[in-house]
């Protein structure tokens, strides 16, 4: 797999006027970037994100990675993906993005799995999809993992 899955790489200027416009409206993330940016606290550290990729979350990675963090970040939802976001965060602050809007199950869950195949330290995760598939791998459970999940683990 490639190190990004995104709809269209062509949409990066309006995600990333998006994600300036957001970034604007969050006064307090910013002050925790201008500190990561001098101290660096996740130097070394390998976040895998399964989060609704928007501009409030495209703040969030821009400022983990600020902080040394090595971040992938896959959809949590895909009816919530917004494209140019997604197609910014690689175009303009290279971090590889998983997610595309309306994307079907499969694909969904080889989102997963790349965002796994990260080898995380740490992990973000609303819905769980992320945590429950590293819990049943860890476990030897792959009857309960999504068919594209286990034939890869």
């Amino acid at each position: 797999m490639n190190n990004y899955d995104i709809k269209d790489i062509q949409l990066a200027e309006g995600g990333r006027r998006r994600i300036d416009w957001a970034e604007r409206e969050m006064p307090v993330l910013r002050s925790i970037r201008e500190r990561f940016k001098k101290e660096k606290p996740l130097k070394g550290m390998r976040l895998s994100c399964c989060l609704h990729v928007t501009t409030e979350t495209a703040n969030l990675m821009i400022t983990l990675q600020e902080g040394g963090a090595d971040i992938v970040l896959t959809a949590s939802n895909p009816l919530s993906t917004q494209d140019d976001v997604a197609a910014a965060l690689v175009n303009n602050y290279e971090i590889p993005v998983f997610a595309v809007k309306g994307e079907d199950k499969v694909t969904y869950f080889k989102h997963i799995r790349a965002a796994l195949e990260h080898n995380p330290h740490m992990t973000q995760d609303d819905g769980a999809d992320l945590v429950s598939s590293l819990f049943f791998i860890e476990m030897g459970r792959f009857e309960k993992l999504e068919p594209s999940l286990a034939a890869w683990a």
